[in-house]
């Protein structure tokens, strides 16, 4: 499955400065009756977006319109509790590029990763510059250069660079799934096969 290619993406950020936002917040555990990836962004947090009786809760961030992006940034320990690769499914089917968050649970990092989301490990220190802007300016605008692992704050030209592995690059930028990454070296698997009998 091919995804979005990701190489620059600047956008308002959409804030929640919350710690151990764990999976089931991200979606609850009764959503996850299908295996296929389609869908699962309008449940995304739906329990924190609407109250018993299914109405929108108004001042929850993902239903307020001033606060649509394509740029999550949450608080430390992002994606803890289970393991379920929905809750990447449910961030990426919404819209979202990228989470930004100064720690994410190994497991969701690779799941995200494996789902064209692209997890942004900050320090704290820009984590909370990040917040502070975005409180005392009524929002924040974000860069993030994934070609320079790159993250800035554009109006205060404030930047931090962020880790990620050069396989991972390389498929977000492309596009690429795992297979994807395989197919687009084919011809080069090819010669080496046939390398390798002629040598035999």
């Amino acid at each position: 499955m091919s995804y979005r290619k990701f190489t620059i993406e600047e956008s308002k950020a959409v804030v929640l400065p919350e710690e151990n936002l764990d999976t089931d917040q991200i979606i609850p555990a009764r959503f996850l009756k299908t295996t296929t990836r389609e869908g699962f962004g309008e449940n995304l947090f739906y329990d924190r977006r609407y109250d018993k009786d299914g109405r929108a809760i108004e001042d929850f961030v993902l239903n307020r319109k001033e606060c649509a992006g394509t740029i999550l940034v949450a608080g430390r320990n992002f994606g803890c509790g289970s393991s379920r690769e929905h809750a990447a499914w449910a961030l990426a089917d919404y819209g979202f590029m990228a989470v930004v968050s100064s720690f994410f649970a190994d497991i969701f990092r690779s799941n995200a990763l494996n789902n064209g989301l692209l997890p942004v490990q900050v320090s704290e220190e820009f984590l909370a510059k990040i917040f502070d802007y975005s409180k005392n300016h009524n929002g924040i605008t974000l860069k993030i250069n994934l070609m320079e692992k790159e993250i800035s704050i554009p109006s205060s030209g404030e930047c931090e660079n962020f880790e990620i592995s050069n396989y991972k690059q390389n498929c977000l930028i492309n596009g690429f799934d795992d297979i994807d990454y395989l197919a687009s070296n084919l011809k080069e698997i090819e010669e080496y096969e046939v390398f390798k009998l002629s040598s035999l």
